[in-house]
This record gives structure tokens, sequence and C-alpha cells, in this order.
């Protein structure tokens, strides 16, 4: 369970590390983004442990990495102006 704790613990430290690799322009600062993305992985890996019980490791990691890039979605700004539109029109 400790490797399983650790390996979802990197799995999530990579895709932040790819989020903000890819999308620094749309993500607030880097060392929230990187505690974002491990602590969503390492909630994914429990939520899926708990609930699928012992020796699934894959699907634990496939939870832990659904989890993250969920929890890291969350941090995206838009690209562009909002259009705000007058109650008129």
């Amino acid at each position: 369970m400790i490797l399983e704790a650790l390996g979802s613990a990197v799995l999530g430290l990579i895709l932040a590390w790819a989020a903000t690799h890819r999308l620094a322009h749309r993500l607030p600062a880097r060392p929230l983004v990187i505690c974002t993305g491990v602590a969503g992985a390492l909630f994914g890996d429990f939520v899926t442990h708990t609930a699928l019980g012992p020796g699934t490791a894959l699907l634990s990691l496939l939870g832990a990495a659904i989890i993250s890039v969920a929890s890291l979605s969350l941090l995206l700004r838009p690209t562009g102006r909002l259009r705000r539109r007058s109650a008129t029109a």
C-alpha cells in the first residue's frame, strides 16, 4: 500500500508538471498546481482503493490519475476576456 501511495504521488507530480509545462499561461502559481496534482492523486488513490479493495493497484492508479486531472482542471482560467452582454441585448 505504501508503494501504491508513492506511485500515485509520483503520478500526480508528473501530471502537474505536464500541466504547468503545457498550460502555464492559464494556470496559477506553479507550487499550487504541483500541490493540487499530488493531493488529487493521493485522494483519488484513497477513494479507489477504498471502493475496490486491496489487490487492484493498476485500477487505483487509474483512479488517482482521473481525480488528479479533474482537480487540476478546476485551476484553469479562461483564455480570453469574458464577454459581458447587457441585459437588453
